[in-house]
């Protein structure tokens, strides 16, 4: 596989920070679904008839590893967005 190939666009500067905004709550959006499959995991072993303390436990600290990686990349994200703080010019008024 060779290198790839990155050529200029025509892409304008506003254009630009709204895709990476956008971009943003995409990854936002996926780690919600995550979460949302780990509460999931949680509440199917909770059910299990025959589940053990250990059973439970072990499945807690997986779900306490992920929660945790997720809050790293949380961070993150807010760190991209904070770098576009004022950046975007307002457009024209709205009519109403």
């Amino acid at each position: 596989m060779g290198m790839p190939v990155i050529t200029a666009s025509e892409t304008t500067r506003d254009q630009a920070i709204t895709d990476l905004i956008q971009s943003v709550a995409l990854e936002e959006t996926a780690l919600s679904h995550i979460l949302n499959a780990e509460g999931e995991k949680i509440q199917k072993m909770v059910a299990l008839p025959d589940v053990t303390p250990e059973v439970l436990l072990a499945t807690n600290k997986s779900v306490e590893s992920m929660v945790n990686a997720v809050s790293r990349l949380e961070m993150i994200l807010h760190s991209k967005l904070s770098s576009f703080e004022g950046c975007l010019c307002k457009s024209t008024s709205v009519k109403e």
